[in-house]
Parts: structure tokens; sequence; C-alpha cells
């Protein structure tokens, strides 16, 4: 089953979902800011195994404008909410987790939940700031 790693220092948890949904809060605008991605092979081996996955970003919302969050050329605004289509491939995402800062949400299966409830031990509000990698992965039975 493939679905998202989550790594922080020696914390590390398996989300099942091949795809989700990132959502934060614009630490200055106050915006909601949602980004849909998908795991998908990175390379196949020579029998069509895949040796890795990479992380392949589809589709942002944000709601609303503003310092940093203005809307590509041909977004759509619908109902308050910009929305436009994305092309980006990366391996991994790396997220700072901060007390300064809404917390990141991980949303599966119509679900959003912060990472910490994702990812145990991680503190909800951390006295220093600490990076949360996510990258697709197999979990292994």
């Amino acid at each position: 089953m493939i679905g998202i790693c989550l790594l922080s220092g020696t914390l590390a948890a398996f989300v099942p979902a091949e795809r989700f949904t990132l959502a934060w809060t614009h630490s200055i605008e106050k915006q909601r800011w949602e980004e849909d991605w998908q795991i998908q092979p990175a390379d196949l081996g020579s029998q069509g195994d895949t040796k890795s996955w990479a992380l392949a970003l589809m589709e942002a919302r944000v709601r609303g404008s503003g310092a940093g969050m203005e809307p590509p050329a041909g977004a759509e605004l619908r109902d308050g909410v910009w929305h436009y289509r994305v092309s980006r491939v990366v391996e991994a995402l790396e997220l700072t987790h901060s007390a300064y800062a809404a917390p990141y949400e991980l949303c599966t299966g119509g679900h959003c939940r912060p990472l910490a409830d994702h990812l145990p031990g991680l503190e909800p509000q951390p006295a220093e700031a600490v990076v949360v990698t996510l990258r697709g992965c197999r979990q292994t039975p």
C-alpha cells in the first residue's frame, strides 16, 4: 500500500493515501491555502518495480489574495476562492512546524487534521521550529 511518510527527527508515521490535500493559513494575510497532491512512481526498475515515489502537485486554491498570495494567470474565481492548476513534481515536501504560525493540516478521505495528529510525538506548538518532511512511500508489512 502506498501512502505518505511523515518524518521529523526520530519521529516517523505512515498515512495510507494516494492523494492528499495540504492546507494552511497564510501567516500574514490569514487566508486559507490548499494544495492537492498525488503520489506517483518516480522511476521504474527493470522489471517495472517502483523504486521510489514522487509527489505531484495537481491543483491549488487560495481564499483571497495579498502578500505572496497572488493567484497566477488563468486562475478562476469560484465562490470567493481562486482555483488554479499546477504542474509540479517533487521528491519530498519540507514543512516548518512552529508555534509562530498556524499548523499545516493534512487532509485525507475528506477529513483535515493538524500534522501533529498524524505524527505522534510532534508537539502541537513546539518551542523551537522543527521540519516535517512528507514523502511518498510504501508501507512494509
